[in-house]
């Protein structure tokens, strides 16, 4: 027929259950079993169906069945309960942050993308499950925090594998109507929209509010009427396109993003840019501080002040970088506005990089981002250390140490992952408030109070759920691609919940090596199939659309599960999402991870994992490799670099095909009693990974070491009209106009040997070129193999500095000598990026 027109007849509450709308429109219930119950009661075929959803299930929702539950004793039970403890949650007072930072100061927390739950696929991969994360945990330690992002109406893209395994893309239109999220209002219970000038032509966003329990989070949205039809598509798809559309997008995500802030006159005192696509909010927020009459550089030091970036990547394709001509094509406009030249402003993003043979600069976002922040972290202590090598190149003359990118180990939020069958389980031996108290090393202690017995059976209750998800998702999967009935069939026989099974799932970026398993099949085959001791794992990931070879590596592990020896024992999902990963991280007995040592900056899957006491398997990268003890699980490979990759691959699958073999498959089906028992790498794997690895430090963890910090010196920088900003910038200005022409030398009265304890002088002259010796910083650096020390010289008179220098251990020293510019007020000693060696 020809459609006219569409209307939604909204179905009515009962009195009764009234507040289900009002919960389905706060993401508390995502981490809330009881409060999903709610909703699938309703109806299970249309939860499933709407990707658990409970706006769609509500507005989808027979009147009848409503009226049926609202006279359901046993549901109202339950409804009342759930009622009850979200009402607790969101009026409670005594918070961590009121107990622990009554002085904490608003945060703007600026990400690209956003994993909250499947229902809302504004997400690819483990930088928007990070960044959802961290929302949650804000909100249950009850931080002021306030998240900034993009709502992406084709989301990512819904993989589907063909009948020969090959990855293809989908993409849906969200209805807006149907999920969790609502207009941005003003104070005049206005629509919010705020308009960017991109290029030649004003770009206009509305602003959605989300509410993750306590804290809210804005979305931007360029599909309105006001725009263009191209306009309308830069919030279609995360990651989609090409250079030209993410360099649009990254404007709209900075500028746009602090535009909503400022038009719900939302507060902020700290600034949170989770990965370099947030880095242009930087231009908006020095704007703002140009308009009342600020120069640039003192605008640069006052808002930079307050900035935290976060780096997550140490792969080079994950640091975006454009040329100063698309740049100029889309921000042109932008150096005038600051009052500054386009020079001065490309400058702080410069990255010299070869590109069609030869070297070209690029405005690296990755490099901006440190220049307008006064912090930065890496996302685990390995990623802190290569983030300091990698972008050593910014601080000529700095050993790697001494790069000021420090690091806070990512965490994932433990009731999102934790299946509600393990969180009954751990509440019979943990205290009552164990949930708000999920970073407390010592009280995860009581885990060993857990018998073998419980824990088995949980997790076979987990992993029977997971067995029938995965028999599921393949019959689904051969039915559209039009499979035999006895292939279709055969999905009924798909893994054992008997056997020792292995979860792999993360985004198949090839560095992340998901075929490793798979280099010596003959052997991987003896495994799979030893009838006494059988091994079977399941597989799931994406590969970015114009990843060909990530793409390869799905279809090769697609062919192996349907050959003969492999069928049934080696199965890969379509479609990997939060979903998925619940069951999978709640199913397996072991997760694996093997990525290429040390290209993992952090990983958070076998967190994951970990809390529903499957032991981690893995390379020690990222986390694992400050998360493994000896008793929670295994490594893979040895802790060291090649110069060799297949070298490295050789090695690690190697050890992998060992480790299983000699240790792994043994503790599993053997008998063993005591340390000696699978109960017990079980327990030590959520005793030792809950705590240590629960978002909740995390965000613990930035409060402490970064947003209480820089609150205070933002405040102290921009105060009285930034007069310390100004001071700041002006010192700079003039200490790098003079810098070229100071000069410095340096004596030492090194023996050709010495006892340990004896002294050496070391005495540089300076010609400071004006700089005020106060303004000096010379020091000595002595290295001793790897380990190096600084010791300050003291300024003596006529431009002298001198100190002696005890040789306390025994080796072979080098010694040398470099002065710097310092002042009281610099975030760091690098902060002016100038050192010179006499």
């Amino acid at each position: 027929m020809n459609v006219i027109g569409k209307v939604t007849v909204l179905p009515q509450l009962p009195e009764a259950i009234a507040r289900l709308s009002e919960l389905a429109y706060n993401l508390y219930w995502t981490w809330t079993p009881h409060a999903q119950d709610l909703y699938s009661t309703l109806d299970a075929a249309n939860w499933e169906r709407f990707q658990h959803n409970p706006v769609r299930t509500l507005l989808e929702a027979d009147q009848a069945r409503l009226n049926e539950v609202a006279a359901d004793p046993e549901y109202l039970a339950k409804y009342k309960q759930v009622m009850a403890d979200f009402d607790a949650y969101m009026n409670k007072k005594d918070t961590w942050a009121a107990k622990n930072a009554p002085e904490m100061k608003p945060v703007a927390y600026f990400s690209m993308e956003y994993a909250y739950h499947e229902s809302l696929p504004i997400y690819s991969g483990g930088l928007g499950v990070l960044a959802g994360d961290h929302c949650k945990s804000a909100s249950d330690l009850g931080i002021p925090f306030t998240a900034v992002g993009m709502l992406f109406h084709q989301g990512y893209f819904r993989q589907l594998f063909d009948k020969d395994g090959w990855q293809n893309e989908a993409y849906d239109d969200l209805d807006l109507t149907t999920l969790p999220i609502k207009p941005a209002l003003n104070a005049a219970g206005e629509e919010v929209k705020v308009k960017v000038r991109i290029g030649s032509r004003d770009v206009v966003s509305r602003v959605w509010t989300l509410q993750v329990g306590r804290i809210r989070v804005l979305l931007l949205d360029t599909n309105v009427p006001e725009n263009s039809e191209e306009d309308r598509k830069l919030t279609a798809r995360l990651y989609g396109g090409n250079q030209e559309l993410r360099v649009q997008q990254y404007i709209l995500l900075g500028v746009a993003g602090i535009r909503a802030l400022r038009a719900l006159n939302v507060p902020a005192t700290v600034y949170h840019m989770n990965e370099g696509h947030a880095a242009l909010m930087a231009l908006e927020r020095i704007r703002e501080v140009v308009e009342t009459g600020v120069d640039f550089r003192t605008a640069l030091e006052t808002t930079a002040s307050s900035t935290l970036f976060t780096t997550h990547t140490p792969v080079a394709a994950g640091n975006d970088a454009f040329t100063y001509e698309l740049m100029d094509k889309y921000m042109g406009n932008w150096p005038a506005m600051l009052s500054t030249s386009r020079d001065e402003l490309y400058g702080l993003a410069r990255h010299d990089q070869f590109w069609d043979n030869h070297w070209v600069p690029s405005f690296s976002m990755t490099v901006f981002a440190l220049h307008v922040s006064r912090a930065a972290n890496g996302v685990s202590e390995l990623h802190g250390e290569v983030s300091r090598e990698m972008w050593n190149f910014l601080y000529e003359g700095a050993a790697p140490e001494e790069v000021a990118i420090g690091h806070i180990t990512n965490g994932a939020h433990n009731l999102t992952f934790t299946s509600q069958a393990m969180r009954d389980l751990l509440s019979t031996v943990l205290p009552t408030d164990w949930i708000e108290r999920l970073e407390d090393e010592e009280m995860w202690k009581a885990v060993e109070q857990l018998s073998e017995a419980q824990l088995g059976d949980v997790q076979r209750e987990m992993k029977r759920e997971m067995v029938q998800f995965v028999r599921g998702r393949q019959r689904e999967q051969m039915l559209r691609n039009g499979a035999s009935a006895a292939d279709v069939a055969f999905t009924d026989t798909l893994l054992s919940e008997d056997v020792l099974t292995i979860g792999f799932a993360r985004r198949f970026a090839t560095y992340k090596r998901a075929t490793l398993l798979f280099r010596d099949k003959a052997r991987l085959s003896r495994i799979v199939n030893d009838p006494e001791r059988p091994v079977q794992f399941v597989f799931a990931g994406k590969a970015h659309p114009a990843d060909n070879p990530g793409k390869a590596f799905i279809q090769e592990i697609y062919k192996v599960s349907q050959e003969p020896e492999f069928r049934g024992k080696i199965v890969i999902l379509e479609n990997y999402d939060m979903n998925v990963a619940r069951h999978l991280v709640q199913g397996v007995d072991i997760w694996l991870n093997n990525p290429r040592r040390p290209l993992e900056a952090s990983g958070t899957s076998g967190m994951k994992a970990s809390f529903n006491g499957s032991p981690n398997f893995s390379v020690l990268d990222g986390w694992w490799r400050e998360g493994y003890d000896d008793t929670n699980g295994w490594p893979i490979g040895e802790e060291r670099e090649y110069a060799d990759l297949n070298v490295q691959d050789d090695a690690d699958s190697f050890s992998l095909y060992s480790t299983l073999e000699g240790q792994i498959v043994p503790r599993y089906y053997g008998k063993g009693t005591g340390d000696a028992s699978w109960a017990h790498t079980v327990r030590r794997s959520i005793q030792t990974v809950s705590p240590r690895f629960s978002m909740q430090r995390q965000v613990i963890d930035y409060t402490r070491q970064y947003y209480i910090p820089l609150a205070v010196r933002g405040e102290s920088v921009a105060a009285a009209n930034s007069v310390k900003a100004r001071q700041i910038a002006e010192w700079k200005t003039w200490v790098r106009q003079q810098w070229p022409h100071t000069q410095i030398s340096a004596q030492a009265n090194l023996p050709t040997t010495a006892k340990p304890g004896e002294t050496v002088t070391v005495t540089a002259n300076v010609n400071p070129a004006g700089i005020k010796p106060e303004d000096l910083k010379v020091e000595a650096i002595l290295k001793r193999g790897e380990h190096q020390t600084v010791v300050p010289l003291q300024y003596q008179d006529g431009n002298v500095f001198s100190a002696q220098i005890p040789l306390n251990d025994s080796g072979l020293y080098s010694v040398g000598v470099r002065m710097l510019p310092h002042i009281d007020g610099l975030s760091n000693d690098l902060e002016a990026g100038l050192i010179k060696w006499a």
